[in-house]
């Protein structure tokens, strides 16, 4: 039964470039969901089953996180901002998806976050504070003096454990949470990961199958 939503981009000129690669067995990848840039919803795989979205790595306790999730491309380069369509079809989808398998929002993620360092979509241009105030994410603030150990004991409480770079976490939280940041660990890091720990921690999560 899946209890995560893994959001991505799709990395490819178009939509319909998309839909054939997913669609291609061949290629050994596919999701559940694409939606197009002009916010056309298809469904390419069953929600009960599993889609090959995911790839290595973990989510908390879970491991096999394509067994447990509901993967949703959306049709975007990585370079360019998501259109107003596309994100109203994105949460028109994911407000049906939650309530059907009542996944709750700390539940939706991002493939940089189950897999920090190999991937980077939906990427800095993703708008997750747009989702979170409609209740579809989770977000978060603060500041708080930096201390390594304390953002690394943070990270794996609120879910992030499959790593333990420190530098290639603090690149997943910004990626979602503090676009376009730079530079070492800083105050609004350690108080934003503090935050989302002490909110989320993924221990409330049902536990790996």
């Amino acid at each position: 039964m899946p209890d995560l939503i893994v959001l991505h981009y799709t990395a490819m000129a178009s939509a319909a470039e998309a839909q054939q690669r997913l669609c291609d067995p061949a290629f050994e990848v596919s999701a559940h969901y694409l939606i197009s840039e002009e916010g056309a919803v298809l469904s390419l795989v069953p929600e009960e089953l599993r889609a090959w979205h995911a790839g290595a790595g973990a989510w908390g306790s879970v491991t096999d996180v394509n067994s447990r999730s509901i993967g949703i491309e959306l049709a975007n380069t990585g370079a360019t901002p998501f259109s107003a369509a596309q994100m109203d079809a994105l949460e028109g989808l994911m407000r049906g998806i939650m309530a059907r398998w009542q996944i709750p929002p700390q539940r939706v993620i991002a493939h940089s976050d189950m897999a920090p360092g190999r991937k980077i979509d939906p990427g800095p241009r993703f708008d997750w504070r747009r989702l979170a105030r409609q209740g579809l994410s989770v977000w978060a603030e603060g500041q708080a003096a930096p201390d390594k150990a304390a953002f690394m004991s943070a990270a794996r409480t609120f879910g992030y454990t499959h790593s333990d770079d420190p530098t290639v976490l603090l690149q997943a939280l910004r990626l979602r949470f503090r676009p376009f940041a730079t530079g070492p660990l800083c105050a609004a890091d350690m108080g934003l990961m503090l935050a989302l720990a002490r909110s989320y921690p993924v221990d409330q999560s049902p536990p790996s199958a």
